[in-house]
């Protein structure tokens, strides 16, 4: 659907509703990133802000396993930073510039990017504070992604709105938060949602190179799967 996967030196990001795999997905990616080359990985090391709690090592060693990585060197090879606010989670990403100066990661993930904003910047009297603090923060993120070589992944969590263009929601009435400033930032935005069954479905929203179209994958064990569990 990405036409060879996430593109480095840009922003992907990735919404949708709880258990669509917004997580899963991130931590699959964070193993493959660590594969050779020839195998769909980019041979790099992987920053990972956790914005929820939801990093699980015993998850990355689960992937692993399904990929032929040993699981220890996989956890050893992701930086992980817990952010318990807003203002921590742009620490983070201002400490992480110099560990990329090494050359050696390929991935920074943020597991949401909105978390903290809608926890720390509550009514409309805050919003445009939000915003500005927000904007600085994706500025920081495509400034590391161009400099650095190196993919940015960020999930975002969505909100009702039924009243919403079919531009920026889903059928479902669903759309991203963090408004046009997050939109414009993300070259790549795909949605999140569920399927049939234990099918959940990506689509692919936005894209400078792709056309819109859509995959169909699991969440198995061993991470984001297609149906076949194959890939």
């Amino acid at each position: 659907m990405l036409g060879g996967g996430i593109q480095t030196m840009s922003i992907t990001e990735v919404f949708g509703e709880f258990r669509t795999g917004k997580s899963q997905l991130s931590m699959t990616a964070s193993v493959i990133c660590q594969l050779p080359k020839d195998h769909g990985g980019a041979e790099g090391k992987v920053a990972y802000i956790d914005t929820e709690g939801t990093f699980r090592p015993e998850r990355i060693k689960q992937i692993s396993d399904r990929f032929g990585v040993d699981g220890e060197a996989a956890c050893e090879n992701i930086i992980y930073g817990r952010a318990l606010n807003s203002e921590h989670q742009l620490e983070l990403l201002n400490g992480l510039c110099q560990n990329f100066a090494s050359g050696e990661f390929r991935l920074l993930v943020v597991d949401s990017i909105m978390a903290c904003f809608r926890v720390d910047y509550c009514g409309r009297g805050e919003l445009s504070e939000r915003q500005q603090k927000l904007g600085q923060m994706l500025s920081k993120l495509s400034h590391m992604a161009e400099e650095f070589n190196v993919a940015v992944l960020m999930t975002n969590q969505v909100q009702s709105d039924p009243g919403a263009s079919a531009l920026f929601a889903g059928a479902d009435g669903r759309k991203p938060v963090g408004g046009h400033v997050l939109a414009h930032a993300s070259a790549t935005r795909i949605l999140l949602r569920k399927g049939r069954g234990e099918e959940r479905v990506a689509k692919l929203q936005d894209s400078p190179d792709c056309p819109e179209r859509e995959a169909t994958y699991i969440i198995t064990n061993g991470g984001i799967s297609d149906p076949e569990g194959t890939k």
